[in-house]
């Protein structure tokens, strides 16, 4: 198959029938075998309903139904893990996503790219509570992960097959794909996509998921760099507060010797003690952040690095 389009679905029963008719008129056309997969996130309205109705019209419309709301990234992640297509392209359900732009990133994944983000460069949303700090956001993750993108946020992107295959989504991870997909080699662009103002229904996201992101930002910045490597994180910072510990240690010793300062008064010595068990505590967690490093990568298999490609391979049954 060539194409999945994933839709994540929550209190959305106004928008999903000319959903379906926009992406079905624009990706008929185009000759594509494609599957349109609608996970309903556990929406208490009728949306479930019309999307039975359309299912049974259209095999094309996979439905999956969450038992409760588990949130966008787990609704994304079942999607993902269903689709069948060779690209898969995620979308949100509130008709502010434009279908008309799929072609668009298919034909940028044509030219050699794995991972094609949308960008919405005229944004219809509230400035204040969505636009600004959207773009705080933005810079922050561009900064911390290295991969510049101008809208992180924007659902609407298309993924080669591959690249989705073992990232796995936690949290509010959905938005990081880009950058996780970085780590192994995938060619990262992006490109202007519509964005049209919210018709029918509310928004679900607000300021509040900010502080959420910031949390995933950071777990995100430490699967980048540290993934395989925990000990040159943790280890760093414990030889810091060894080094810092012999400091104080050594000025509370001169001061005990040359100035006759008592020591057990002395908070230097107490900054010593908390130092010295700060670097053992930072040694330790980094020898048992390998010890689960090892543990995850070769009890499954995974490898530590990623192949675009091989030349020359020798012939199995040689």
């Amino acid at each position: 198959m060539d194409l999945s389009i994933v839709i994540p679905i929550y209190y959305e029963e106004e928008n999903i029938r000319p959903l379906y008719r926009a992406v079905t008129e624009t990706l008929d056309p185009t000759g594509l075998s494609y599957e349109i997969i609608a996970v309903d996130d556990g929406s208490g309205d009728g949306s479930f309903g019309i999307l039975k109705e359309l299912a049974l019209q259209d095999s094309r419309l996979r439905v999956i139904r969450f038992r409760r709301n588990f949130g966008q990234t787990a609704a994304m992640s079942a999607g993902f893990e269903a689709a069948r297509g060779a690209v898969i392209v995620p979308m949100d359900g509130d008709l502010q996503n434009d279908p008309a732009d799929i072609p668009l990133l298919l034909a940028k994944i044509r030219e050699g790219y794995d991972v094609v983000s949308g960008w919405r460069r005229d944004r219809q949303d509230a400035f204040v509570s969505r636009t600004l700090p959207s773009r705080i956001a933005n810079g922050l993750i561009s900064r911390m992960t290295g991969v510049h993108l101008h809208d992180y946020g924007c659902t609407l992107k298309a993924y080669r097959r591959e690249v989705l295959e073992g990232i796995g989504l936690y949290g509010e991870m959905h938005r990081f794909v880009p950058a996780l997909a970085s780590r192994v080699g995938a060619r990262v662009t992006e490109l202007p996509v519509r964005h049209h103002p919210r018709r029918f229904g509310q928004s679900k996201y607000g300021i509040s998921r900010t502080m959420r992101v910031i949390l995933d930002l950071i777990t995100v910045r430490f699967l980048l760099s540290y993934a395989t490597k925990p000990i040159q994180l943790f280890g760093k910072w414990g030889i810091y507060c060894f080094l810092m510990a012999c400091g104080s240690g050594g000025a509370t010793l001169y001061m005990k010797i040359f100035g006759g300062h008592s020591m057990n008064r002395n908070p230097l010595l107490i900054l010593t003690a908390f130092l010295l068990f700060m670097g053992v505590q930072f040694i330790a967690l980094g020898l048992l952040g390998e010890l689960n490093a090892r543990t995850w990568y070769e009890s499954q298999g995974k490898p530590v690095y990623a192949v675009r490609e091989r030349l020359n391979e020798p012939d199995d049954q040689a």
